[in-house]
């Protein structure tokens, strides 16, 4: 065992380039840096990817080695290569391109055609990960204009992560604010809730007040009326007994 173990080490100093690279490697990747295997590929963020299935058990034959060992991410493994680490596919991804190209060898072109694909995978846009984050949801501000430093979000920068139309993140569903009035001061309102909400104790005593004069005089109003509508009934004879 200890025999073993010192083979371990001479084996992974030599793979490592030295004490620095063995110890960078047992901070940040646990018991990778005694792990040992062929290089399969690796993808746009520097992730390199490892497969031994002589000395390791399945589930543990396929691992990853960050390209950014300090601001690794989970998301930050493409999906074409997660597939490939979980055995959804034998192929790796590093191999797709040799793939088409052996086996559009065997398409029998049905018609002539003048566009610029020559087999059926068909065109694939090129897409931009924030940061090689493959899942967006990660990358979103986190308040108060500050960005976010977890991800590398700087501040006033937009949220990556998709939102679904109708949302109240989603920038074509956000309505211009409209305001339909001003308090002074730079108080301005786009309701009478808001406008309730920025007065002062003195402008809604005020306001009460006037309210309660309103209503006075509106009740006075209505005492006078309803007198010239009972004398108006008077003058008619209302109240009188016919024949008395």
């Amino acid at each position: 065992m200890v025999y073993g173990v010192i083979r371990s080490v001479q084996a992974a100093l030599k793979y490592r380039g030295g004490w620095q690279g063995l110890f960078e490697h047992m901070y940040t990747n646990g018991d990778y840096p005694f792990k040992f295997g062929t290089y399969m590929g690796a993808d746009a963020a520097g992730n390199r990817y490892y497969e031994n299935r002589v000395d390791y058990p399945f589930g543990q034959h396929r691992w990853v080695e960050p390209g950014d060992i300090h601001n690794f991410d989970s998301a930050s493994i493409p999906p074409e290569w997660h597939g490939w680490m979980t055995s959804m596919n034998d192929a790796p991804p590093s191999a797709e391109e040799a793939y088409i190209e052996e086996r559009k060898q065997n398409i029998i072109p049905l018609c002539e055609s003048n566009a610029n694909i020559d087999h059926n995978v068909g065109h694939q846009e090129k897409i931009y990960n924030f940061h090689h984050l493959h899942n967006l949801s990660t990358v979103r501000s986190r308040g108060w204009n500050i960005g976010n430093p977890v991800v590398g979000l700087p501040p006033g920068a937009k949220d990556s992560y998709y939102t679904q139309p109708g949302s109240p993140y989603n920038d074509a569903s956000i309505r211009p604010r409209v305001n339909i009035g001003d308090l002074g001061g730079g108080r301005v309102y786009k309701s009478q809730k808001w406008a309730d909400r920025l007065r002062t104790p003195e402008e809604k005593a005020a306001l009460e007040k006037a309210k309660e004069d309103t209503a006075q005089k509106a009740i006075a109003s209505e005492e006078v009326a309803a007198a010239r509508r009972k004398m108006a009934m008077a003058a008619r004879g209302a109240g009188t007994v016919a024949g008395a």
